[in-house]
């Protein structure tokens, strides 16, 4: 191995296929669409989770299902050198949520209201929308057993997704019912597709007997007719569960929320019950499922600890930020409020105590540094002044300095006259100029 190592030392490296760089000015993108979701997650009262990156393999083998194809062919899994555990970088991060609240008995003394913003990694073919490390916001309401908690659900994405100035963006809302009404229409499921099984393509012939509820989305257009016949499970609910799913549709509606039954719309897991919802775009392409949820009661029991009642949804933050720009939004990031013009390099102690006292007052200041040993000139250093967008200069220039001063040169319109201010009086102006910002 050491040998393969120098041999190709000199060679360029770049990122895993998949595993994009987030560079400025793109990342500015990413910091307000993460400052969007503190405040609104501030508003619903959910207080931040961070979970490891890396997991026991068997948490998303049991939390996640070892018949989906995130477990059976999606997931990155490898042996810890050190004692042979079986570990996995999370494909997603729910079943890590959970376990952390049984570790730590996070629900004794109440139901928890949680979030999280992160990286997944999942081993699949890189396509639009898709990647091998993708980014992921979620929610997770553990402990709260009523309608009411999955309509709030609902509600936060909806109101993230306005915040964020997104439009036509639709909600299809089902329900699962409870484990015996699921497991009824299950029978009934898989009896209707051994009736036409020479209809069935290779996956859903796989998945008749280990997952038929994921037949029910399958996107191949030969079968979309075998499954708008297929039972609904709705027809197999009980009034208690019928309850719950109108309580639900009834209080998204009081908030004016629009949305539409998707009888088709389900979770192929056992420990899914009663709610289940998508949040969709017609704008993306094949990848319009922007964040998709639901309830699962039984993933606690699932994953050792007690009968806990939770609901909760998953976001991909890249097809948020593709449709936020598919719609003509743009975001860059903040020009500095000044740019520190030094023609000559003698004047830098100086410079940059009266930055750093800008700085400490709340100004942004980006100072010009110089890619080699001299200062650079005058006309390159405010022609990247210019560039960087600020609204002023400030030229520490020898002449300024002997007087004690600075000069405040405007670089937008609207800044005034240029003048020069004594370096006693730089607190004051940093005052009146973050009073305007």
């Amino acid at each position: 191995m050491s040998e393969k190592l120098v041999a190709t030392k000199s060679e360029k490296l770049t990122a895993v296929k998949g595993m994009n760089d987030i560079l400025p000015p793109d990342s500015a993108r990413w910091e307000w669409l993460e400052d969007q979701v503190r405040s609104v997650m501030g508003l619903y009262a959910y207080r931040n989770i961070r979970t490891p990156i890396v997991e026991p393999t068997a948490l998303f083998v049991r939390g996640t299902g070892e018949s989906t194809d995130i477990v059976e062919k999606e997931m990155y899994s490898f042996e810890d050198k050190l004692n042979g555990e079986q570990l996995s970088l999370r494909p997603e991060s729910t079943p890590g949520v959970v376990r952390a609240a049984i570790e730590h008995n996070l629900t004794y003394d109440g139901g928890k209201r949680l979030y999280y913003m992160g990286p997944m990694f999942r081993h699949e073919r890189p396509q639009r929308g898709r990647y091998r490390q993708f980014y992921q916001l979620g929610a997770e309401a553990l402990g709260f057993a009523g309608p009411e908690v999955d309509a709030e659900m609902m509600l936060l994405v909806h109101h993230l997704f306005a915040r964020l100035g997104l439009r036509n963006v639709r909600i299809e809302i089902n329900s699962l019912g409870r484990p015996a009404e699921r497991q009824a229409h299950r029978v009934a499921l898989i009896a209707y597709f051994e009736q036409h099984f020479e209809l069935l393509d290779t996956e859903a012939q796989r998945r008749l007997h280990s997952n038929p509820l994921r037949i029910l989305d399958t996107k191949n257009p030969t079968m979309q007719a075998l499954v708008q016949d297929a039972p609904q499970l709705l027809n197999y609910l009980g009034d208690a569960s019928l309850q719950h799913f109108d309580s639900v549709k009834r209080l998204l509606s009081a908030c004016a929320v629009k949305w539409t039954v998707n009888p088709r719309l389900v979770r192929g897991l056992d420990y899914y019950s009663h709610t289940v919802f998508e949040f969709l775009t017609d704008e993306l392409g094949a990848q319009g499922a922007l964040c998709g949820g639901g309830r699962y009661d039984g993933l606690f029991e699932l994953l050792g600890g007690k009968p806990t009642p939770a609901v909760g949804w998953g976001m991909g933050l890249e097809r948020v930020l593709e449709l936020i720009q598919e719609q003509g939004q743009t975001r860059t990031a903040p020009a500095p409020d000044v740019y520190a013009v030094i023609p000559d390099a003698d004047a830098l102690p100086m410079t940059i105590q009266v930055l750093n006292a800008l700085r400490a007052a709340g100004i942004s200041v980006q100072m010009h540094a110089s890619l080699d040993q001299n200062t650079g000139s005058m006309k390159s250093q405010f022609k990247k002044a210019d560039a960087s967008g600020a609204r002023y200069a400030l030229i520490f220039g020898n002449d300024e300095l002997a007087q004690n001063a600075v000069t405040v040169k405007p670089l937008r319109d609207g800044g005034g006259a240029q003048v020069t201010r004594s370096l006693t009086d730089i607190a004051a102006w940093a005052s009146t100029l973050q009073s305007h910002t």
